[in-house]
């Protein structure tokens, strides 16, 4: 009476198992050709990132720093974050995990956006979809990577599905509450004067909702950066790469410098993402 019943059981990991062996056997040409898309932005961001001379994107970065914060030894700071990664020696495969948390953002937000306009747009699909964006919030990550492996093997794609799963959550949530919080009279106001609910949604509750979306933008990109340690188990080189290696070898000063990496490329873009949720808000209290 203490144990639980073997006799009831629900065989989930088998119905589970027969769902991913029909999606290999049925789906496998659609698999490799989003396999293909997402390595062609990937490899695209890399090329850029890994072309361009580091001392233009110290350059570029510290001007970024400048413009969005407003202040020009912030844009100093940022640059000698990025300076400092390079001294450890890590600069190329800091590089190459930026373009993995690039692409994984991008389509991140090409999957989040529309998601969240739904669930704004519709209090049945937001119930449907809440309760899977808890999941995916709550499920461990390293669950992510064994359906990637199945479908795409090893590499960069797999990382980027895992990474894509486990960052997507906010900016779908963020968008759909940016969305539902819009002033009703600025919607009422705009249909008095015969808007349709297409020009409602493009020019008065995405532009209104914006900071709330660009916060999302913002947890998107860190829960991204996140999951660069995870992915390098499956084969994504770059930052990640090097703290899992020093852990296998317990070379501590290696992985703290990789760690070390890691904090300030996510410092610098956190703090670029979140000026730009900032400077939103400002505009949009001043209008």
């Amino acid at each position: 009476m203490i144990e639980f019943p073997e006799v009831i059981s629900i065989p989930l990991a088998d119905w589970i198992d027969t769902i991913m062996n029909w999606l290999l056997t049925n789906l496998d040409e659609f698999f490799d050709i989003i396999g293909f898309i997402i390595l062609q932005v990937m490899l695209a961001f890399e090329n850029f990132f890994t072309i361009v001379p580091w001392f233009v994107i110290i350059i570029l970065v510290f001007l970024a720093g400048w413009k969005f914060l407003g202040k020009w030894y912030d844009g100093f700071s940022f640059a000698l974050m990025l300076f400092a990664i390079g001294t450890f020696g890590y600069w190329d495969l800091a590089m190459r995990t930026l373009s993995l948390v690039f692409a994984a953002v991008i389509f991140s937000l090409l999957i989040g956006l529309p998601i969240g306009i739904i669930m704004a747009r519709s209090d049945k699909a937001e119930s449907i979809i809440k309760p899977i964006l808890d999941g995916m919030q709550t499920m461990p990550s390293f669950v992510y990577l064994i359906p990637a492996l199945m479908f795409f093997g090893l590499g960069k794609v797999p990382a980027i599905i895992a990474t894509i799963i486990y960052a997507v959550p906010p900016v779908i949530r963020l968008t759909n509450v940016g969305i539902r919080t819009v002033d009703k009279e600025a919607v009422e106001a705009a249909l008095a004067f015969g808007a349709t609910p297409r020009m409602v949604l493009f020019d008065v509750q995405l532009p209104l909702a914006k900071p709330s979306i660009m916060v999302g933008v913002n947890q998107t990109t860190m829960m991204a950066l996140a999951m660069v340690v995870i992915g390098s188990m499956i084969g994504a080189k770059g930052l990640g790469m090097e703290v899992l290696l020093s852990i296998n070898r317990i070379e501590v000063g290696r992985g703290f410098e990789a760690g070390i990496s890691i904090v300030l490329l996510a410092i610098i873009i956190d703090r670029l993402t979140h000026s730009f949720a900032k400077n939103d808000y400002t505009n949009s209290t001043e209008k």
